[in-house]
């Protein structure tokens, strides 16, 4: 059965799925690994979130062509914010120790003490405990949400671009 040939509500509950089960992970991460997410992590969360809500609501309501790419963009906004934020967590990783920012406040702190712009701007600081590596299957846990973050862009993409065989454009119709 080829994916590529599904219907679009096929590939966009397939999208949610991924969705909740990365959601799943992150949890599992947490309290069953003992993995604390750092404020990175939580916007990373957040964006997967974000993807997983339009999968599911374009998949729920199967639209038309105009609103496949309403879809596919509200999925494609998520997941570029996801990969802007993945990507910062893997450069801050990648930093020397002697380079690493000391560690700061959690997000809810964050939240709680500073203005809006003021609190980004402190989370995408980033901290020492955005740059800790905790390696699974031998990559640290951005690298794999920044995969994720790709994979499912395009996957959102790609049902929105898809022409339906079935339907006769009128110039077509006429030559029969």
């Amino acid at each position: 059965m080829n994916p590529l040939a599904w219907s679009f509500r096929s590939r966009y509950a397939l999208g949610f799925v991924v969705c909740a089960g990365l959601m799943g992970f992150a949890l599992y991460a947490q309290y069953v690994m003992n993995l604390d997410p750092c404020p990175l992590c939580i916007f990373q969360r957040v964006a997967v979130c974000f993807m997983g809500l339009f999968f599911l609501v374009g998949a729920l309501h199967g639209p038309a062509r105009g609103g496949r790419k309403v879809y596919a963009t509200l999925v494609l906004l998520g997941g570029l914010a996801g990969i802007a934020v993945a990507g910062r967590h893997l450069w801050l990783q990648s930093l020397p120790a002697s380079e690493v920012p000391s560690c700061g406040p959690g997000l809810a702190y964050l939240w709680d003490t500073f203005p809006l712009l003021k609190m980004f701007k402190l989370a995408f600081t980033g901290s020492g405990e955005c740059a800790k590596i905790e390696p699974i299957l031998g990559l640290p846990m951005p690298a794999w949400t920044l995969l994720w973050f790709i994979v499912l862009s395009i996957w959102a993409l790609l049902p929105g671009t898809r022409r339906n065989r079935n339907t006769l454009r009128p110039l077509q119709a006429s030559r029969l």
